[in-house]
């Protein structure tokens, strides 16, 4: 078997056998398939695609390359939350906790910024002394103790999406539906789930422009998750403009403190509180998904959600005062107003505009060698529908180095649309699938 013909068929729209997948994922794991044909068959993917039994081979494979982990000791149902990607998407960080104080037990394996998109891990880290990179061990024992743990890819779980994930992010094969089904759920899968609530975004800032394609990707993974004997629900969500008003680590964790006090911006609360609401539904802490919106809601108004994130802070190694004195986190040294040219209402902010110019002060990454400034990004202050004055604000850029501000104004910019007429409302949660 050579690399070499698999990406010529893969490249060509050929069904690869389950062997042929295992041969390359195996390969690049091993170090034995080099990062251009790694990249040239994600290439591949990308343009042709692949077939179901195709996806559930490669999700096959990357969980294989690894070990599972045993949460078998750890009581409970296990429920994770993961969402696909969007600008300004901080709800991992608010639905979690509260349906780990609702008593579900969440083991959180996050990830880390991604194209224009921010990772949980990246938003954790902003917090001085946060740990991500417990042991399986460590890991477990806060389970136990906590309900909740946020915990990075180790190199023991799916360590074969690892090296595709970072590969992906780097060549431009981010926005492949099979690539992100296969990389989401060998994570979850390598891990010893019972049940999987799944965020998957459309819209101008997510990886999935149109719904159909949203659609078949949230197919694709609840799919592989029956095929695995997994209960998995998702939620279709509208990623047109970023959630909530900041966007960029340190400011996210910021804005999750505030929606955690139930002070938070509507959209981010809302879908918050539906995500939490389902992950306590499918832990089965009601009888009915009514009952588990209640809850939710209950547990964000008594401050047990945020009691809870504190909590976990604590457990892995951060300072949980950050969630009331901001000055804790990393702060920016420079901030740029953008003004609007215009009277009107805001009939659209380009989410992807957002999440670019975000990630071009330091918010994101342009290589996998990147490293973060947790400080920088872009608070918005005005959503979509509202009136402004013209010469009034639209967002302010938080920044720590000057050298692509400009560029980053500019596209900022350029992401608002300000029409004479308001525009009509949209909903937020389009669909459910599963």
């Amino acid at each position: 078997m050579r690399t070499v013909d698999l990406i010529h068929r893969k490249r060509d729209g050929e069904e690869l056998s389950g062997e042929e997948i295992a041969f390359l994922v195996d390969g690049y794991t091993a170090g034995t398939i080099p990062d251009y044909q790694a990249s040239a068959f994600l290439m591949a993917v990308f343009f042709s695609g692949m077939t179901d039994r195709e996806v559930s081979a490669l999700t096959e494979c990357m969980v294989l390359s690894g070990e599972k982990v045993d949460l078998s000791s750890v009581p409970g149902i296990k429920v994770d939350k993961h969402s696909t990607g969007g600008v300004g998407d901080k709800t991992s960080l608010i639905s979690s906790p509260i349906a780990a104080a609702a008593g579900v037990t969440v083991p959180m394996i996050s990830g880390r910024a991604l194209g224009h998109t921010g990772g949980t891990l990246d938003k954790l880290e902003s917090i001085p002394g946060f740990r991500t990179n417990l042991t399986i061990d460590e890991f477990r024992a806060q389970l136990i103790q906590h309900k909740l743990a946020f915990i990075g890819q180790t190199p023991e779980v799916a360590p074969a999406d690892g090296k595709f994930y970072a590969l992906r992010d780097s060549t431009a094969t981010v926005e492949s539906i099979p690539l992100i089904a296969s990389s989401i759920m060998s994570k979850k899968l390598a891990v010893g789930l019972d049940a999987l609530v799944l965020d998957v975004k459309v819209g101008a800032g997510a990886f999935m422009k149109r719904q159909v394609d949203a659609r078949r990707l949230a197919q694709m993974m609840v799919g592989i998750g029956r095929r695995m004997d997994k209960k998995v629900q998702a939620l279709i969500t509208d990623m047109n403009q970023p959630l909530g008003y900041a966007i960029g680590n340190a400011l996210e964790v910021m804005e999750v403190s505030q929606t955690l006090q139930n002070a938070g911006p509507a959209d981010l609360t809302r879908l918050s509180l539906e995500l939490a609401a389902r992950m306590i539904h499918l832990g089965k802490i009601t009888a009915t998904l009514d009952e588990a919106r209640e809850l939710a809601q209950k547990k964000l108004l008594d401050g047990s959600g945020y009691a809870k994130l504190k909590e976990v802070i604590a457990a892995q190694g951060g300072n949980p005062q950050v969630l009331d004195r901001f000055e804790l986190l990393p702060n920016a040294t420079g901030a740029r107003e953008i003004a609007s040219p215009r009277a009107g209402y805001i009939s659209a902010i380009d989410a992807e505009y957002i999440g670019q110019a975000s990630s071009m002060i330091g918010a994101g990454r342009d290589t996998k060698e990147d490293a973060i400034d947790p400080a920088v990004g872009v608070i918005l202050e005005v959503k979509v529908g509202q009136k402004v004055d013209a010469g009034g604000v639209l967002c302010r850029l938080y920044y720590t180095r000057e050298d692509r501000v400009d560029e980053a104004a500019q596209l900022v910019e350029d992401a608002f649309r300000i029409s004479s007429t308001a525009p009509e409302s949209r909903e937020l949660i389009l669909e459910v699938v599963g």
